[in-house]
């Protein structure tokens, strides 16, 4: 069963990470530009981050077990289709379908493990799906590199039917079946939310990817109809018989702290990703190959760290896993913003690992916080929040820190900038990213706090939040 979750999880990170590679070539072999092909891109990016709370919630109506298989075919005959595409506008097309598909697996996964592995493995088993995720990242950019020269771009899509059928395979042969959903007082899925909350995101979305920091009229129109669209989604979930999203929920101390903590965390990663090509090549002169190799490190050591860092979630406890993970992750970007200028590769490399490896262990320890006390009918939603929270703070971070590191260089081209004024930008942005994760320590240690006080006469063995049983 965890072999087949495990694969959904790496199908869907591997379809984030390989199609960027293979833009320059599909860009050739269509004739297109490369604002045309970015769409690509944004096609699953989109799909993804506007319906991964929607599958979420519909998966806790409908039954998690078959939206799971439905998620895993359409990714499958998706990336057929990608692989066939006889024209740009039919690939876009797919890579919506194929981020549909994985909305459906990022957002069940969770779930599942909340669901099926006992309480004092939940950590071991998040930390199985950590590493899938970061290994999925991690390998699309080398995998990618390979395919192209050799059977082309359209081989990076069909490389995923294999897997997918796979794991079709061992999930459809070893997740326990949907329970019996009553005939009558079932509650019904929120169509009118549904909508509004995709609408929502994906003005935010498109304002961040398209955007990328800048304060132009179709950012600032985008980012008004996201503003817009929360308060009018919130305003008729509040009226809703049976609300996508109970906004009650936002007022539990360990899931809203742990979303907020999530979208911070996230916003930081996507420092390592931005940031790093550029300081590794014009700061440090490194070729291609080397800034590939140098850059693949940090998925690396969050592959390697998933399990471990799920077992001493298992055994310290989620909450106080949760605080060692960011104090890694502060550290980390406080010695980056500290990196004296001939620091060289090691330099660098040793703090984003220091970064990479709290990264790991805050996310299986955030994840097991909430999965593991989060009511059996809302596991899809919650999940999907969770997932939500991670991908809206990846592309705010590759947006607003992007903008950072540009203004910050003081360049009009970051790519011709001096190896200096990189490095400049390279230590300014870390110190912007070392106060963002000290804002989410502060978030972690209120959580706590705001739990104790909210649930101190519950009775022994009661089922409590992890913040409140360290307490």
């Amino acid at each position: 069963m965890l072999a087949g979750l495990s694969l959904s999880v790496l199908l869907s990170s591997l379809g984030t990470s390989i199609a960027n590679v293979g833009l320059p070539a599909m860009a050739h072999a269509f004739g297109a530009s490369f604002q045309a092909v970015q769409w690509i891109v944004l096609a699953y990016l989109l799909a993804v981050t506007t319906l991964i709370v929607s599958v979420g919630r519909l998966g806790d109506l409908t039954g998690r077990r078959r939206l799971l298989l439905a998620g895993i075919a359409l990714f499958t005959a998706a990336s057929v289709l990608c692989g066939l595409a006889p024209a740009l506008w039919w690939l876009i097309a797919a890579r919506a379908a194929q981020g549909v598909g994985a909305a459906v697996m990022m957002a069940l996964t969770m779930a599942f493990v909340g669901e099926t592995v006992p309480k004092g493995r939940t950590g071991r088993a998040m930390g199985l799906l950590g590493t899938m995720s970061a290994i999925g990242t991690a390998l699309g950019p080398s995998l990618g590199g390979v395919l192209i020269p050799g059977p082309g771009w359209r081989a990076i899509f069909l490389v995923n039917v294999p897997l997918g059928l796979l794991a079709l395979l061992l999930t459809r042969r070893h997740l326990p079946v949907d329970p019996p959903r009553p005939t009558t007082g079932r509650p019904r899925f929120d169509h009118a939310g549904t909508v509004l909350l995709a609408l929502t995101l994906g003005a935010y979305a498109l304002a961040m990817t398209l955007g990328r920091g800048s304060s132009g009229a179709l950012t600032v129109a985008l980012l008004t109809a996201a503003a817009l669209g929360a308060g009018l989604f919130l305003r008729v979930e509040s009226r809703a018989a049976s609300p996508l999203i109970r906004p009650a929920a936002f007022g539990d101390p360990v899931l809203s702290s742990s979303l907020a903590m999530s979208a911070l965390v996230s916003t930081v990663m996507m420092a390592t990703l931005v940031v790093g090509p550029f300081y590794l090549s014009r700061g440090l002169g490194l070729g291609a190959a080397a800034v590939g190799l140098a850059l693949s490190a940090g998925p690396l050591v969050a592959a390697v760290a998933g399990v471990p860092a799920g077992r001493v979630a298992d055994r310290l406890g989620a909450a106080r896993t949760t605080v060692l993970g960011l104090t890694a992750v502060a550290a980390g970007c406080l010695a980056l913003a500290l990196l004296p200028a001939r620091s060289g590769v090691v330099g660098y490399l040793a703090p984003v690992v220091v970064v990479t490896a709290g990264y790991a262990v805050f996310q299986t320890a955030n994840n097991t916080a909430v999965m593991a006390e989060v009511d059996p009918d809302r596991r899809g939603v919650v999940s999907g929040l969770l997932n939500l929270s991670r991908n809206l703070g990846l592309v705010t971070g590759a947006s607003v820190l992007g903008a950072v590191f540009a203004l910050a260089s003081a360049s009009a081209d970051v790519t011709t900038a001096r190896p200096d004024a990189v490095a400049t930008g390279m230590r300014t942005t870390f110190a912007v990213a070392a106060a963002l994760i000290v804002v989410a320590l502060a978030v972690a240690l209120a959580g706590r706090r705001r739990a104790r006080r909210e649930r101190p006469a519950a009775a022994p063995g009661a089922a409590l939040p992890e913040p409140a049983r360290q307490a």
